[in-house]
């Protein structure tokens, strides 16, 4: 907690004048064209990572970056949290992307992977519930890279699963199926600090490296014409 005060105090001293117009004008609203949701890990740093600045990326983040699938009139499973931010994100902000990005040694993949001994979290116990689709999809079709060790094959897995719930939500199936809104999937390993983007054709993840940047973009930009 000191360090966090210390920092806050920083920042004002010395770094928010060089923020000061940039802060002024987000005061008059926000237009970030990405929902990001990622997991509650303090590993993952997504502003960091994709060197974005204020406003420029709307963050949803929980343990195990999940999303509870929808009934077919919309209404999420589980916690309203995570439906209202997809909800805001497309109907008020309009985001033209969602990304879904998961990451290694993660604790609630590790745990679901275990299924360990309850440890007196009922709420966490329920929560991670919603990554056993993925979790069933590791034993019966295994692993987009053998390589990886069992709890990060299915955090890779796991990925894919949260961006088949969303489109349980008819908002997003509806803009998806508009050209509007692009699902991705992207998984960072944080031993190596490599970002990774999930290619179909392929079907595994591969690093996000300037060649693999580019074509990214250029595949957007196609889809923007």
């Amino acid at each position: 907690m000191r360090k966090l005060i210390a920092g806050i105090v920083e920042f004002r001293e010395k770094r928010l004048p060089d923020y000061a117009e940039k802060f002024s004008k987000l005061a008059l609203g926000q237009t970030p064209d990405t929902l990001f949701v990622t997991c509650a890990d303090s590993r993952v740093v997504p502003d960091l990572l994709a060197s974005t600045l204020p406003g420029e990326l709307f963050t949803m983040r929980n343990v195990g970056n999940l999303i509870p699938p929808a009934t077919t009139d919309g209404i999420s499973t589980g916690d309203l949290s995570e439906a209202s931010a997809i909800e805001y994100a497309v109907l008020v902000l309009k985001v033209a992307n969602i990304v879904v990005c998961g990451h290694s040694e993660c604790g609630a993949m590790k745990s679901v992977f275990s299924r360990s001994a309850k440890l007196k979290s009922p709420n966490l116990d329920k929560w991670l519930c919603h990554a056993h689709n993925a979790a069933f999809r590791l034993e019966q079709e295994g692993p987009l890279d053998a390589s990886l060790k069992p709890h990060d094959q299915l955090s890779q897995l796991n990925v894919l699963v949260q961006i088949e719930h969303l489109m349980t939500y008819p908002i997003v199936r509806q803009q998806v199926n508009a050209g509007a809104l692009v699902l991705s999937g992207w998984w960072f390993d944080i031993a190596k600090g490599d970002m990774y983007a999930y290619e179909r054709l392929s079907r595994s993840f591969q690093v996000i490296d300037r060649e693999m940047g580019e074509r990214m973009i250029s595949r957007l930009a196609s889809r923007a014409r």
